[in-house]
């Protein structure tokens, strides 16, 4: 942590592209495997997507759970904390779509 600042340190956590656009995807779907998340229309690179995953699992964002072993397959979903983010999410779409011309919501 950088400070006690809420922002600056919810920023440390969701504050990338990619790490918001997982929890947008999983607050739609509910849960997700690894190949999934790589079929968004924003085409996430699979280092960047193993990175954020992991990174919002010790966040305590998200919790991965194991379905096989040989070889290791997950699915992913939010935690209580993660779905909170959802109105974050929700805002910045609402703001999005009345400023920026040419958005619209999507739900992948």
């Amino acid at each position: 942590m950088r400070s006690e600042c809420a922002v600056a340190n919810t920023l440390d956590i969701v504050g990338d592209r990619w790490s918001l656009l997982i929890v947008r995807d999983l607050l739609a779907a509910g849960q997700l495997r690894y190949g999934e998340f790589l079929e968004s229309a924003e085409h996430i690179p699979t280092n960047t997507l193993a990175d954020r995953l992991k990174k919002l699992e010790q966040a305590g964002v998200l919790e991965r759970e194991l379905y096989s072993e040989h070889p290791p397959r997950a699915v992913y979903r939010l935690t209580k904390a993660g779905r909170e983010l959802g109105a974050v999410v929700d805002a910045m779409a609402d703001w999005g779509v009345r400023h920026l011309p040419g958005t619209r919501r999507i739900t992948p």
